[in-house]
């Protein structure tokens, strides 16, 4: 099984702290948010042997493939560089020497729960997942016949009537099906703002009678934005990703949970939580800090923080604040 993750846009809506690094190196509840991509697969069938293909932009292939050796060295990896942002459809193609057979396709910011059922249905060309949404009208949805099935995809729909939003995550039986869909795209020149969107893609395979199924979910999380990251990261705190007990070990400090606190983070007279990850060799001390990302190295005296996000290696000492700080960030007061 193939397992596509285009990777390579530009994250604007995660700057200033993907100035220095790829959006899905961003610190969440003790990981990356790479890392919870790709716990996503975790429940695979066994039958299926996983196989990565990582679509990156020109300046961060070093960053991803040097994390994924250091941190998922026993993964078998691909990579391909879209050298220009020429939309989701393009990054796929530029990988279609990887994509024959069964594939997968999320992007980069989608978290999700499944169970991959879908997969054992013989019927299928493929799946869409989808999660109702009380306002479809800002997400792509699934326009889906009596017989559940997909027949149209539909960008930021005008009605109401339809709620099954696009959740961006994709299973198609032949990858080589895919390809010749996206071929066909762009000989048609169906673009957007000089982009190639994958919805329209697959509407071409659904023309040439794909059957699409769309698989239902409950949870679906985003990493795209710094107030979902924060929603998003209190979630998993919430559900199984916390160390509250370990870090109530710790003297001089209050922890109101949920928490994560990295073994190797220094932590004094300190008030922390709730929903606080805090990564590797940091340095905190005499700091009410809630609600926030805190990312290695990073340094705070005398501060009251909350919603914050905050990148690797920032100093900061003053008073109390809302911050959203990229790496290498220093503050004083």
């Amino acid at each position: 099984m193939k397992i596509v993750i285009p990777m390579a846009g530009l994250g604007t809506r995660m700057r200033p702290h993907t100035y220095s690094k790829p959006k899905p190196l961003i610190g969440l509840a003790g990981k990356t948010v790479l890392d919870y991509v790709l716990e996503q697969f975790t429940p695979l069938p066994e039958k299926y042997s996983p196989e990565y293909v990582l679509i990156v932009g020109p300046n961060q292939l070093e960053q991803v493939q040097e994390y994924m050796e250091v941190t998922h060295p026993e993964k078998t990896v691909n990579y391909v560089v879209q050298e220009h942002m020429r939309g989701q459809s393009d990054a796929m193609y530029l990988a279609r020497e990887y994509l024959h057979g069964p594939m997968l396709m999320t992007f980069s910011d989608t978290l999700i729960e499944t169970n991959f059922d879908v997969l054992a249905d013989d019927q299928i060309d493929g799946a869409a997942w989808v999660k109702p949404v009380p306002d479809p009208r800002r997400f792509g949805v699934a326009e889906v016949n009596d017989q559940d099935w997909v027949h149209h995809l539909v960008e930021k729909p005008q009605e109401m009537s339809n709620n099954l939003a696009l959740v961006g995550f994709y299973y198609f039986k032949r990858g080589e099906d895919l390809i010749a869909a996206i071929k066909e795209q762009m000989n048609r020149s169906i673009m957007l703002k000089g982009e190639y969107f994958l919805a329209d893609a697959i509407n071409i395979l659904l023309e040439k009678g794909a059957k699409i199924r769309p698989s239902r979910l409950d949870i679906w999380l985003d990493a795209g934005t710094p107030q979902s990251l924060l929603e998003t990261n209190q979630y998993l705190l919430e559900h199984g990703h916390d160390n509250t007990s370990d870090a109530r070990k710790r003297d001089g400090l209050c922890i109101i949970p949920p928490v994560f606190i990295h073994p190797s983070a220094i932590v004094e007279n300190s008030v922390i939580g709730p929903n606080v990850s805090m990564d590797a060799n940091c340095q905190v001390r005499n700091v009410i800090l809630k609600n926030s990302i805190v990312e290695k190295g990073t340094q705070i005296q005398q501060m009251v923080l909350e919603d914050s996000l905050l990148g690797r290696h920032v100093q900061l000492q003053g008073q109390a604040a809302r911050l959203n700080l990229g790496d290498s960030s220093w503050a004083m007061e």
